[in-house]
């Protein structure tokens, strides 16, 4: 006879290891059964597969068929019984598994799925086949993503930006109407006189003349190669904010083979989105050139390649190009992604040459970002995460 402890074990074992038989003799009912089928249908294995669905090129396929109103029950199935996390990370799998991508062409379908980064690039690479009723639906969904990802990242991008562009402004030999009293007493904290009770400043921290106007020119260069889709998404999501702060000018460059600015779209990210072409070779040599063309005051701007470095074009000359703006007193960062997705796979033989040249190549999290902003605009060490 087993405890409820042995057969709560055995209800996992059988949700883990699905299918019939599975050696532990433990039926499922009620939800436990949708969700062993539900993941069933997408982790079968090729044997199990149902006649007439499509079959993977590795050992595993789907059982979802070839049609959308069963995808769609599917669909609504795992949202039903998953967190959001786990529903995207089901998604992206039937996507890549089951060959789901003509089904996201119908505008039904996308009303069915649930929206998050991963989708966002898969759409975006397939908007030169989609049917004009489908855009309008898959501009929906991007919508709801990009607004999503701005409400979370608008403010503290905004906060730390306009702090270091503060904190750059400051002087240490300032008129009595300039001085930055709190700045200051942190200043010279070493230097409190107990027996007095008041510290003795012997260094004053003031505000510089305040400055309207233009402060930093900020250039995104972009990768938007097809293994580049979520930096893609978060880079539009941070031009748009960057673009929105009056005290910079922000300049959004995409690139493949060829290269586009983007800049006069940075006041909609899904406008910067439906301008980019996911896809393609890579060209970084040509799109370094283009930037460097709009550098106007070298030591006053900020240049962020995002790019996994998998150059198609002329490397040394790519390579000459970073160290020139660098020579020249430009402050070049370089990352390799814009995600949370881990570690990306990236050049390293390029990457190892850009940190020579003085600028690390790291990848850097949507979270990360601001900070990274902050610190090159002020001149700072970046914030490179350990490996």
């Amino acid at each position: 006879m087993t405890s409820e402890a042995d057969d709560e074990r055995l209800r996992r074992w059988r949700l883990v290891l699905g299918g019939e038989p599975d050696g532990t003799g433990h039926g499922l009912t009620g939800d436990d059964a949708r969700i062993d089928q539900a993941l069933s249908a997408l982790y079968r294995s090729e044997t199990q597969a149902p006649r007439g669905s499509r079959r993977a090129t590795g050992p595993r396929a789907g059982g979802l068929g070839a049609s959308a109103p069963s995808v769609a029950r599917w669909l609504g199935d795992i949202r039903a019984y998953f967190p959001a996390g786990v529903v995207s990370i089901l998604q992206q799998d039937a996507i890549e598994r089951l060959d789901l991508t003509r089904l996201l062409l119908e505008p039904e379908m996308l009303a069915a799925v649930e929206p998050d980064v991963h989708l966002v690039g898969t759409l975006l690479a397939l908007t030169a086949l989609m049917p004009e009723e489908t855009k309008e639906a898959a501009r929906a969904v991007v919508r709801r993503v990009v607004d999503d990802l701005e409400r979370r990242v608008a403010q503290r991008t905004t906060s730390l930006v306009r702090g270091a562009l503060d904190r750059s402004t400051r002087v240490h030999r300032p008129r009595p109407r300039d001085i930055d009293w709190n700045a200051t007493i942190r200043a010279n904290l070493g230097h409190y006189q107990p027996e007095h009770r008041t510290i003795v400043p012997e260094r004053l921290v003031g505000y510089g003349r305040r400055r309207h106007g233009v402060h930093r020119d900020v250039i995104l260069c972009v990768d938007q190669s097809g293994s580049m889709a979520a930096s893609v998404v978060y880079a539009s999501v941070f031009g748009a904010v960057l673009g929105s702060m009056h005290a910079l000018r922000t300049s959004l460059v995409v690139f493949d083979t060829s290269v586009v600015d983007l800049t006069d779209r940075l006041g909609d990210p899904v406008d910067v989105l439906f301008g980019t072409r996911l896809g393609g070779g890579t060209d970084i040599n040509r799109a370094l050139t283009y930037c460097q063309s709009l550098i106007t005051r070298p030591t006053e701007t900020v240049v962020v390649l995002i790019s996994d470095l998998y150059e198609g074009g002329v490397r040394d000359e790519m390579l000459r190009r970073a160290a020139s703006m660098q020579a020249a007193g430009t402050t070049f960062v370089t990352l390799l992604a814009l995600s949370d997705e881990g570690a990306p796979a990236y050049d390293h033989a390029n990457a190892a040459a850009l940190s020579a040249l003085g600028t690390p190549a790291f990848a850097c999290t949507p979270d990360l970002f601001p900070e990274v902003m902050a610190a090159a605009l002020q001149g700072l060490p970046l914030p490179v995460p350990e490996a």
